[in-house]
């Protein structure tokens, strides 16, 4: 493994927990593992791993990037996410209202509602 996907996996580790990051890992393939292995080391050991931003403001924008390109099924990931980033609910309404200005209301409101989903969800458990 290389010290990338070393550091990206612990960053994921940090943002999704290990419990969200075990069944990922388990549920890999020989099939999927390089795409896995690519978004690892990409994703989390590049863009998550910079100190450029916090991940509070990480969490935030990846919100809003998955809601103004209507990639809504990961939305309730990084709703989760956002305990342990520190977004707070206020912090994802005001991202979602931004998404409401600039990519459409549509994206913003059903963002929002697997947002509140999600809420509900994660405060029954």
């Amino acid at each position: 493994m290389s010290e990338r996907f070393e550091k990206g996996m612990a960053v994921r580790r940090t943002v999704l927990g290990d419990a969200h990051v075990d069944r990922a890992e388990s549920a890999k393939t020989a099939f999927d593992t390089p795409f896995q292995s690519l978004i690892t080391e990409a994703a989390w050991g590049t863009v998550w791993a910079s100190d450029g931003i916090s991940l509070r403001e990480r969490s935030m924008l990846t919100l809003a990037l998955l809601a103004a390109t209507g990639n809504f099924e990961e939305i309730p990931m990084h709703i989760r996410a956002t305990v342990r980033t520190g977004a707070t609910k206020q912090d994802v309404l005001e991202t979602f209202q931004h998404v409401a200005i600039y990519a459409g209301v549509p994206r913003a409101n059903h963002a929002l509602k697997l947002a509140k989903q999600t809420y509900e969800e994660m405060e029954s458990d």
